[in-house]
């Protein structure tokens, strides 16, 4: 088991299940302090690889995932590790895309996919999620039979 994130470390929030995943935008330094373990990285080009485990969803800035099925699996995946690990996501500002990931991870929480961006708007970032069709992928992050079935 990894030590998680430090209470208070910038861009971090605690889902209600007590895990602690910190967004981030890779175009602004990395925080001092704590490192992640893993980093799932939104964007449209493979970012180069840091010293740390990452998964790559492509992505482009203001868009939807070039495969939302697999990249709901990969939020997924970030989302049971970040149970006993240092979870970052992130993409070049971290707030749209960032936003939306977040979001989807606390649709895998239970919450209702229009109550996760109010909840990840109110604690992460107000801009958080900033198109429709961003909201609309939260949505199907719910899966055809609910909240946090994928």
């Amino acid at each position: 088991m990894t030590e998680p994130w430090k209470t208070g470390t910038p861009g971090t929030i605690t889902l209600p299940s007590g895990r602690r995943i910190r967004g981030r935008g890779l175009r602004h330094d990395l925080p001092e302090g704590q490192t992640p373990t893993l980093a799932v990285h939104l964007t449209d080009h493979r970012p180069p690889a840091p010293p740390w485990e990452s998964l790559w969803i492509p992505w482009r800035d203001f868009w939807l995932p070039a495969d939302p099925a697999e990249a709901v699996r990969t939020l997924r995946t970030a989302y049971d590790r970040a149970v006993d690990e240092r979870v970052e996501v992130c993409c070049g500002g971290g707030i749209g895309r960032t936003g939306t990931a977040l979001s989807a991870l606390c649709v895998f929480e239970g919450m209702p996919p229009k109550e996760a961006v109010t909840w990840v708007r109110r604690n992460y970032h107000p801009r958080a999620v900033e198109v429709p069709w961003q909201r609309r992928f939260v949505r199907q992050a719910a899966g055809p039979t609910g909240p946090g079935r994928p």
